[in-house]
């Protein structure tokens, strides 16, 4: 029989940590505490697998689920002295999501359930205080009335505000018992207006109903929203954890609270976070009353004047302290930690690797190294690659002036400056039509997660550091202002206002998430200076790679940035690029324009000394370093003049008919440009054009070689070949044009002739056409449109709804499809080392940025990935666990 459920508590557990493909990550970790000896609630784990039964099976569940739940609450009501559904003496529980990886926000909750009209008196007599039984069950009824009942929130919110108005009361404390069980009367009466029945009795009914809601909550919008920006696979589904309920709203002895065991912006090992004395857990992250610092150094450096929990309950801080060391020597990573104080009785609730900023990160896996909890190559392979992004974002230049509207708490680092909107869909809208958006919410909930993805920035009027709005923020690496309380958000004249100043929508601002600052206006910026732990990581990252790391660049700035980001090499210099410019595009349309080779070679004559100076700036930047240099590639359209003005100014400089000249544009126009007439179908129609890119190349080297003193090896690239025939033709001019140089100039002259990759028939092609090339580089941007036979430009009005349907698991065009495209490279890469066993092997295309992909690259032995300079740094870390992923692979 399928074991579904797996029991823990009382310093013994039927699962542990490495369980968590099955009992998700809270679910294992709950059993490992509880094995470790650790105070944790009793309860069981309904696993992932259920979840994939429940979908696979419309809705339903495995035959022997409901004995085992039942022998699980048992177990409980064993070790509690409890009974579930009990007059007397009723056992209450909290069900909870859990997956294999942290979604915090993104599922549903459901606390003190069992609760009803006869065990809410049990409770209030067991516990000798009728206020706190009545105050958990109003909790009760409006989580399992919005999770399980599809009650809005905001039915319970309003009537608890006007009955708070009404009676002159300011905070959920100062009501009394007696005013918690006028608003349960009022909150069942809504319940049975919204929904036609009344509010469910039965603990059972209560139960059944919360464990389907936390499945269906797998594939809710905000869940599923998560998942794609995480790559989340929806296979993998949700376990639910039901678990004894301990109070922290029991009184001034009780509380509840998050911690991390080091600071989750910065890294410093110190303990951060917050409690609230007489609440229960969603009251902290939901920013519903502001939290109080755990530590006394906390509580002064923020100048809070509320007791910090080492005052308050010292007895309690003491063993939390050693708790959380505990926890995080077990786990030998930072720890994020849920706990509850009942009557000064302290409960563990969870504990998790912590979610941290790239920043953070660095700090923590390089001092964990330091101090021997962690093997370089293990601190190497803590870090997310794709996390480093964060750390690019700029910083407010400290000289700048700072017109400080308001100050809330620094919940996410970085800096950033943007419009002001006031909702999701607006920061979405704003984004695709090109704007920088700040997003200004009083609190952000999880429907929020495509408006924060969308914008610069968040800020949010109330909430700690770890509401919602922090945790989701670092996690995107997003700078955050929360808990902003001097600002007032008035949504529906969709302005913000402070001491009598209204900002209204579309106003800029900057918000500073290292000091919590908001700022009136756009303010100078700084870009980061990447050194510290960043460079410590980064050299124990290059001493385990074997990747080689190059980028994409063509323009000077771009190839020193990528340099000083320990780039080894241009891998991919769009030619093209270069003649955009004001200067040149007008030489480059009478090239294309001209209706002979003569008129062509005059125009060609112009941009040689321009294509030239180019290369002799890149090749002195890279000192030495490989440089591929692409012929010129993309449709001749993307050239061509388009209005009366554009076709005169070309016409004058050629000396030419305006009108003869618009006829030869409209010959020139495609159905298809992007399989048309480019790449080295260009240099086959018009040899002429590789001669003269191949000249400036060679001339180049020869001048940047005699100025620095070092020889310049270029690597010459000839796109989009389908054929040996095709690249033999090619070639054969670029070899002139060396021998060309080399007569010319009495230089020697290194170099080496290569292709693009990114046609399956040249993928398939391989070993003959590596008879002639001697490096392949490919280009996945084109191999995946014509694998897929789709345009990436138009790509994103089916691919979203592919995505939705679970059809693709990513986007192809952001992680290469490793089934399809990858195994043409794969195959390409066996077939042309058949032939020319040196051959050099590279990638070009987005994917050389992007982790997943660059992983793939290591298993196939492609010698260097290239990528845009901003991306370097996540090419590098990620090699090198791409090296330590295969090393362990190998050794397993």
């Amino acid at each position: 029989m399928t074991q579904w459920v797996f029991t823990f508590g009382d310093g013994k557990a039927e699962g542990q940590s490495s369980m968590r493909d099955l009992l998700g990550g809270k679910g294992a970790n709950l059993a490992e505490m509880s094995n470790m000896g650790l105070p944790v609630p009793p309860g069981f784990t309904i696993t992932t697998e259920v979840c994939t039964w429940y979908y696979a099976n419309g809705r339903s569940y495995p035959a022997e689920l409901r004995d085992q739940v039942e022998a699980g609450l048992a177990q409980i009501g064993v070790l509690t002295g409890k009974l579930f559904g009990d007059a007397e003496n009723p056992l209450l529980v909290s069900v909870r999501s859990g997956a294999r990886a942290s979604m915090p926000g993104m599922m549903d909750t459901i606390l003190n359930l069992g609760l009803n009209d006869v065990t809410v008196a049990a409770l209030g007599k067991g516990s000798g205080d009728e206020r706190f039984a009545y105050d958990s069950y109003r909790r009760f009824i409006q989580m399992f009335s919005n999770v399980v009942l599809d009650v809005d929130h905001h039915n319970f919110e309003d009537l608890l505000e006007v009955y708070k108005e009404r009676k002159g009361l300011t905070l959920d404390t100062d009501l009394s018992a007696d005013d918690w069980k006028h608003l349960v009367g009022e909150y069942k009466r809504r319940v049975e207006e919204e929904t036609g029945a009344p509010f469910p009795q039965d603990p059972r009914e209560q139960l059944w109903g919360a464990v389907g809601a936390v499945f269906s909550s797998w594939m809710n919008q905000r869940a599923i929203t998560y998942r794609r920006l995480h790559a989340i696979p929806e296979s993998w589904g949700t376990a639910v954890n039901v678990q004894a309920m301990v109070f922290g709203n029991m009184g001034e002895t009780s509380a509840t609270g998050v911690a991390f065991t080091r600071n989750p912006s910065t890294g410093a090992k110190e303990l951060y976070g917050e409690f609230l004395i007489n609440a229960q857990g969603e009251d902290v992250v939901a920013g519903i009353r502001t939290p109080q610092n755990i530590t006394e150094v906390a509580r002064i450096a923020a100048g809070s004047d509320k007791p910090s929990m080492e005052t308050a309950l010292p007895e309690v801080y003491g063993q939390f302290i050693a708790v959380a060391a505990t926890l995080e020597k077990h786990y030998r990573d930072m720890q994020d930690l849920e706990f509850t104080v009942e009557r000064g009785k302290l409960w563990m609730l969870q504990t998790r690797n912590g979610k941290r900023t790239a920043k953070a990160s660095l700090r923590i896996a390089v001092e964990l190294a330091n101090e021997g909890v962690l093997t370089r190559e293990e601190a190497v392979s803590r870090v997310e690659p794709g996390s480093l992004d964060q750390l690019l974002h700029p910083t407010i230049d400290p000289k700048a002036e700072r017109r400080v509207l308001a100050t809330g708490l620094p919940a996410s680092p970085g800096a950033a400056q943007g419009e002001i909107v006031f909702n999701s869909d607006e920061a979405e809208a704003m984004k695709a039509g090109g704007h920088k958006v700040i997003l200004v919410r009083v609190e952000t909930s999880p429907v929020d997660i495509l408006g924060m993805h969308a914008a610069e920035g968040i800020l949010t009027t109330r909430g700690g550091m770890t509401s919602h709005a922090a945790v989701v923020a670092r996690g995107m690496g997003k700078p955050c202002v929360s808990g902003a309380g001097s600002l007032r958000v008035d949504y529906a004249a969709q302005t913000m206002s402070i001491a009598g100043k209204v900002l209204k929508k579309g106003d800029v601002i900057t918000i500073d998430g290292s000091t919590g600052q908001v700022l009136l206006g756009e303010v100078a910026m700084l870009q980061p200076e990447l050194s510290g732990e960043f460079a410590t990581l980064m050299s124990w990252a290059d001493k385990v790679r074997r990747l080689k790391v190059r980028t994409n660049a063509e323009t000077p700035a771009d190839a020193r940035v990528a340099v000083e980001f320990g780039a080894e090499g241009i891998g991919l210099c769009r030619t093209e690029h270069m003649f955009f410019d004001e200067e040149r595009i007008v030489a480059m349309r009478e090239m294309i324009l001209a209706d002979d080779e003569k008129g062509r070679r005059a125009a060609l004559a112009k941009l040689l000394p321009m294509q030239r100076s180019d290369f002799v700036e890149l090749f002195e930047i890279m000192a030495g370093l490989p440089v591929t240099i692409r012929l010129l590639d993309p449709p001749l359209h993307e050239f061509l003049p388009h209005t009366e003005a554009e076709i005169a100014e070309v016409a004058a400089a050629m000396g030419a008919d305006p009108k003869k000249l618009k006829a030869r544009a409209e010959e020139l126009h495609e159905f298809n440009p992007m399989l048309g007439f480019r790449g080295c179908r260009l240099a086959v129609a018009y040899p002429e054009i590789a001669e003269m890119q191949a000249r400036a190349i060679f001339e180049a080297a020869v001048e940047a070689g005699r100025k620095s003193g070092k020889p310049v090896v270029p690597e010459v690239m000839v796109p989009l070949v389908a054929t040996k025939a095709e690249l033999d033709l090619v070639k054969a001019r670029i070899v002139a044009m060396a021998e060309a140089v080399i007569k010319e100039t009495g230089a020697s002259l290194d170099y080496i002739v290569g292709t693009m990759i990114e046609l399956p028939r040249a993928a398939l092609q391989a070993g003959k056409i590596a008879e002639s090339a001697e490096f392949f580089s490919f280009g996945t941007n084109d191999l995946t449109q014509t694998t897929f036979g789709i345009s990436r430009d138009d790509a994103a009005s089916f691919l979203n709804p592919y995505l939705a349907k679970g059809i693709i698991e990513v986007d192809p065009f952001v992680s290469l499809d490793q089934e399809g495209v990858g195994e043409l490279v794969q195959i390409a890469a066996e077939r042309g080392r058949k032939t020319r066993p040196d051959i050099k092997l590279g990638i070009c295309g987005e994917h050389g940025g992007d982790p997943a992909s660059i992983h793939f690259c290591e298993m196939v032995g492609l010698d260097y990935v290239s990528c845009s300079p901003f991306r370097v740094p996540i090419a590098r870390l990620a090699a090198a666990q791409a090296a330590l992923g295969k090393a362990a692979a190998g050794q397993a």
